[in-house]
């Protein structure tokens, strides 16, 4: 994954994985722009399936919420894996 830098744009993966997933489901495929690195730390979903997971980073993103749950005129910011963050390229 091309580094990341607070500022820029990420689309969350879309997927729907069997099992736990610290993705929530309103946030799959959305726009958000990266806030800032919130420490390193295995991937929880990893995690719930016995396994170890290598430790990745983890950003606050911050989203529209008209653009999560269709209305507000106020900002949601989540913390995410970086392995759901696929890097749209321009800063915001």
């Amino acid at each position: 994954m091309p580094d990341l830098a607070p500022g820029m744009r990420v689309r969350t993966r879309s997927t729907d994985p069997d099992g736990h997933t610290r993705l929530p489901r309103y946030a799959r495929g959305a726009v958000g722009v990266l806030v800032e690195e919130a420490g390193v730390h295995p991937l929880a979903d990893e995690r719930a399936r016995g396994r170890a997971g290598t430790p990745q980073p983890v950003w606050h993103v911050r989203f529209a919420a008209a653009d999560l749950f269709g209305a507000g005129d106020h900002t949601v910011t989540v913390e995410l894996w970086e392995d759901y963050l696929v890097p749209i390229g321009e800063r915001a």
